[in-house]
């Protein structure tokens, strides 16, 4: 763990005089240096002198009095050494608050307080000669007057590093005692006073700019000391590296323990001896040296710097790996003075350089090779066709179904899983063929010799049969296909990339042939691809075409089928396309980024029909994970709100559990937002996603809505089905959540719904999606106003 701290910031390279003072504060400005650091330096000061300078105000004080016994009443003396005794109590508090030691920086505020104490002193100083002069003779005058100039000498030695309480106290004592001596005549003793004072200050100010220099460098030595006492400490306490040294004629010097250790000597033992005679064990006596031991002692006697040097050495009969970087020593006179360096064991790292090459190759999770192994392989196998004039084949294989069992049962049961399909598919290769495992679901087949083409089709519908059967995962009975599309070499492709796209543009058909299909490439594929192209390109100008509508499913009431709601969903008409379907057109939408817009679109087209609607029916609007992750997504909400008139609380944002899964921590402050302004949350395809509960404790979600599958599930008795909307239920509930039920499109699948408890049904059973006046009309009708009754 790396234990260093923030280094402070640098103390100022100038010191004006005014700062010095305290009466600027470059902080304020664009001075550099850290000055409240500095300040709170000068101010520590205080208390180290406190204890003498109570001594030396107290003898002046006693002296004083003693001066004016006799002339001046004895309460009045007494009077002004309560003073004395008061103004330096309370300086004395403002210092042991400045100088506290927890105290790093000292205030603007706190440096006028401690102005205030020096002031203040002062002027209970000034009351003997100032104040009483005209009751005191002109020799006690004299007298007093070396009192107060002790006193301002004393502060300019006790107070090196604060100079503005000298100056202050100088100020007013020394002032006052000048304009009594011009008052009282004595312009010889006023011209001495004005010199003294002016010394002082001078002294004062740069006896403090001395002292703060001098203490900036020892604050320096003392910091530089630090940071490399916390290196070396780091180092020393840092896995199992070692300091090594030798001296000139490459003998090992100031042996560290650690090195020792390495050795597996004793430090004296090893002092003195040639390195390289350490390290070579029995080849030292022959001279046939490692070529990686020959190359360190080369290094060193061209004493050249070298870094990261893998050496072969021999400790005690055994054979080890070391890591050494040294760099030639050179004495202040410029003469070469041996090697200093850092080494370190590596022999492990090396040891297992095997298991490392394995795993830059091979699959951790099934044991297949990877895509670099397969990458490898397949250019192999293309490079012997061209040779030979034969052909070879690429097989990629996606599992179907896999997402959900991956989703409903959590990764560990879908790594398990894939582990599975692995076993399964390494059975059915032979010699000639060589499987692995691209990344996720998809797996791959080099077929090395594909003469027969009809070899290659036997594999593949040899690998779906057996992948397609049934598995036993962790109690659970799991069913997934494979869809496989092949391309040959070098017919299809004469280069590894070209090969594996076509293949993948194989894979692509037999997925859009409802999976488990096996497909080989033909140029064909190719206009499927462009096709997409071209709807990427109509898409792209659909919004400012106007070829967007928006159309509207109802929700109704479980119990009295009343409508509460409509969800908006997204029709696209094109001229050149026609009516494209949303499962083809959303994903496109989402992986080019156009959904952003689109769905801005959406939601300010719902907000405003919604207001054709009573105040009580809400409008939910589905919104992807590239629209919620968007910095502008909240600000699209309050445009479309604030835009329509819309109510915030009639707005539904409904969103999947699949945008936790990129960033749930922006997922979740975004939505945060959204039910700050007042609209609810729904959570849509419940049960289909990962760690869903996580989520409903996350968030205050307004609605839970149950997927179709698990309605289809419960309507025909499917007992997992029926568990699980129970349990989503009771959940709800006592997170204070309202369900939705989706797909209801049977009266049995209805009257199932209402006995598990959902509050809402959605699906073709009480209507399809349809346009805005379609929507409106609902309100009007006769059993519309009649189910408002009953509700």
């Amino acid at each position: 763990m790396n234990t260093r701290s923030t280094p402070n910031k640098a103390f100022p390279r100038e010191l004006p005089v005014l700062a010095v003072l305290g009466l600027s504060d470059p902080v304020d400005g664009n001075a550099e240096g850290d000055w409240p650091r500095l300040r709170g330096m000068q101010y520590a000061t205080l208390r180290r002198a406190a204890s003498t300078r109570i001594i030396t105000h107290v003898a002046a004080a006693l002296a004083a009095a003693m001066l004016l016994l006799g002339k001046i009443p004895l309460p009045a003396i007494a009077l002004w050494l309560v003073t004395i005794a008061a103004t330096h109590w309370y300086g004395c508090r403002v210092d042991a608050a400045l100088t506290s030691p927890e105290r790093r920086h000292v205030t603007r505020e706190e440096i006028k307080a401690q102005m205030v104490g020096s002031i203040g002193n002062a002027l209970a100083w000034a009351v003997p000669l100032s104040g009483l002069g005209l009751w005191i003779d002109p020799q006690t005058q004299l007298k007093l007057w070396t009192v107060l100039a002790m006193l301002m000498a004393a502060s300019v030695i006790l107070l090196p590093a604060v100079p503005m309480a000298t100056l202050l106290f100088s100020a007013v004592v020394g002032g006052s005692s000048i304009a009594w001596f011009l008052i009282s005549g004595s312009y010889d003793m006023a011209a001495i006073a004005i010199l003294f004072v002016a010394i002082v200050a001078i002294g004062a100010i740069e006896g403090a700019r001395r002292y703060l220099v001098a203490k900036i460098a020892e604050a320096g030595m003392v910091e530089k000391d630090e940071v490399v006492s916390l290196l070396l400490r780091e180092f020393e306490e840092g896995q199992a590296d070692w300091l090594w040294q030798i001296d000139t004629s490459r003998r090992v010097r100031s042996v560290s323990p650690r090195f020792a250790y390495a050795l597996n000597r004793g430090a004296a033992e090893a002092e003195g001896v040639p390195l390289v005679q350490l390290v070579a064990g029995a080849a030292w006596e022959t001279g046939q040296f490692p070529p990686s031991l020959h190359d360190l002692a080369e290094r060193l006697k061209r004493r050249e710097h070298f870094s990261n040097l893998l050496v072969r050495v021999m400790i005690d009969g055994q054979s080890r790996w070391w890591e050494l970087s040294g760099t030639p020593r050179i004495d202040d006179n410029g003469i070469f003075d041996g090697f200093r360096g850092v080494g370190s064991d590596v022999t492990e790292a090396r040891e297992n350089s095997d298991k490392i090459a394995w795993l830059a190759r091979y699959d951790t999770l099934t044991g297949l090779p990877n895509r670099m192994m397969l990458n490898e392989t397949l250019a192999s196998a293309l490079d012997y066709a061209d040779k030979w004039r034969s052909r070879c084949a690429f097989l990629m294989i996606d599992l179907d179904r896999f997402k959900a069992v991956n989703d409903t049962l959590g990764h560990h049961v879908g790594d398990q899983l894939l582990a599975r399909v692995s076993e399964r598919l390494k059975e059915q290769m032979s010699e000639n063929e060589l499987c692995g495992r691209l990344g996720g679901d998809e797996f791959a087949i080099v077929v090395r010799d594909a003469s027969d083409l009809a070899h290659v089709e036997r594999v593949a519908q040899r690998v779906i049969h057996r992948l397609s059967q049934p598995y036993e995962v962790d109690h659970h009975t799991l069913f997934v296909g494979a869809s496989i599309g092949s391309a040959i070499g070098p017919r299809d492709g004469s280069s590894v990339e070209t090969l594996m796209r076509n293949a993948d543009l194989a894979l692509y058909r037999a997925k859009d042939m409802g999976g488990n299909v096996y497909r080989t490439y033909e140029p064909a594929l190719h206009a499927h691809a462009e096709e997409r192209r071209k709807l990427e390109f109509s898409l792209r100008r659909a919004l400012e075409r106007n070829e967007f509508h928006v159309v509207y499913q109802p929700v109704v009431d479980a119990l009295s089928e009343a409508v509460v709601s409509f969800e908006a969903l997204l029709r696209w008409n094109n001229a050149e396309h026609g009516a494209v379907s949303p499962a083809k057109f959303v994903p496109l939408a989402e992986d080019t980024r156009l959904i952003v817009p689109i769905g801005e679109w959406v939601l300010r087209e719902a907000c405003r029909e919604a207001m054709n609607w009573p105040t009580h029916i809400r409008v939910a609007v589905n919104v992807s994970g590239e629209q919620l992750l968007d910095g502008n997504f909240v600000a699209s909400v309050v445009g479309a709100l604030s835009g329509s008139g819309l109510a915030a609380h009639r707005l539904e944002i409904e969103v999947t559990e699949s945008i936790f899964l990129r960033d749930a921590t922006l997922a979740r402050a975004a939505l945060e937002q959204v039910m700050a302004l007042g609209c609810a949350v729904a959570l849509d395809d419940f049960g289909t996603g990962y760690s869903s509960l996580g989520y409903l404790r996350k968030l205050r979600f307004s609605t839970i809505k149950v997927d179709r599958s698990f309605v289809q599930g419960a309507a025909t008795g499917n007992a997992e089905s029926l568990a699980i909307i129970r349990a989503v239920v009771a959940m709800a509930d006592s997170l204070g959540m309202s369900t939705t039920a989706e797909g209801a499109e049977t009266e049995k699948q209805v009257q199932v719904i209402r006995k598990l408890g959902c509050r809402k049904i959605q699906g073709y059973f009480f209507g399809r999606p349809m346009d805005p006046k379609d929507a409106e009309a609902l309100f009007r009708t006769r059993t519309y106003l009649d189910n408002q009754n009953v509700a």
